[in-house]
């Protein structure tokens, strides 16, 4: 569940682009009773960006999930973690890329911009290990959320002496509690189909790739060909 950054950030084409009108796989039911703290979890979204987020309608259906998922959420992402908000949102998107949650890429940019992440970050996070926009700090900590993200790798001895030339023991274990559970969360919403809600005027998707559910000029639609991520 990632949460958004504050409404004057959030970009006014959704409010006249039905495209941008929040669906997924499983409907949202209008008049579902939630329980009282999801209640209040949802109407303060009301209140801060003018609507409910999809992902929190889908696991509030599931009210003691919904609760420590929450918890954890903040305690991941509270003010004194050892790991700054702008390489907090860097890692979020890149594994959302990497999972094709179009979902938690659109909301997760906006929240990196107003972070202090600039367009060219986002842009260049594909080719993160090449590109100068990055320190070496920001591309250790990206090389280990691709690894431990990637199904066709993992984690090896030189990887974690490299995270460790910038990151101590406990921010280790941050680090990868975070990783861990923006993995859980694009997942679950890349496979729901939760589609992005026009949080991001940008489209930070590797290789100027279409992002899920837009077809690129001359190309097939997206999970046809080869992700080049």
């Amino acid at each position: 569940m990632s949460v958004p950054p504050p409404r004057a950030s959030i970009s006014r084409q959704r409010d006249s682009n039905p495209a941008m009108i929040s669906s997924s796989r499983i409907p949202s039911k209008p008049r579902h009773r939630f329980s009282w703290y999801a209640r209040l979890f949802l109407a303060n979204q009301r209140r801060r960006y003018g609507q409910e987020l999809e992902p929190a309608r889908l696991w509030a259906r599931t009210p003691k999930v919904f609760a420590a998922l929450s918890l954890l959420y903040g305690a991941l992402d509270r003010r004194g973690s050892p790991i700054e908000p702008a390489l907090r949102s860097l890692l979020t998107v890149r594994v959302s890329q990497i999972n094709w949650c179009a979902f938690c890429v659109d909301i997760n940019s906006a929240t990196g911009l107003k972070r202090g992440v600039s367009e060219a970050q986002l842009a260049a996070l594909g080719e993160f290990e090449t590109s100068p926009l990055f320190d070496a700090r920001e591309k250790a900590a990206l090389a280990y959320a691709e690894a431990m993200t990637r199904t066709d790798g993992g984690v090896d001895d030189g990887l974690m002496a490299r995270l460790k030339a910038h990151f101590d023991d406990d921010a280790v274990i941050e680090l990868t509690a975070l990783i861990a559970f923006q993995n859980m969360s694009s997942k679950f919403n890349a496979a729901l189909a939760v589609a992005p809600q026009g949080f991001c005027r940008i489209r930070p998707w590797p290789g100027g790739a279409p992002r899920p559910g837009e077809t690129a000029p001359g190309s097939r639609r997206p999970g046809t060909v080869e992700r080049p991520d």
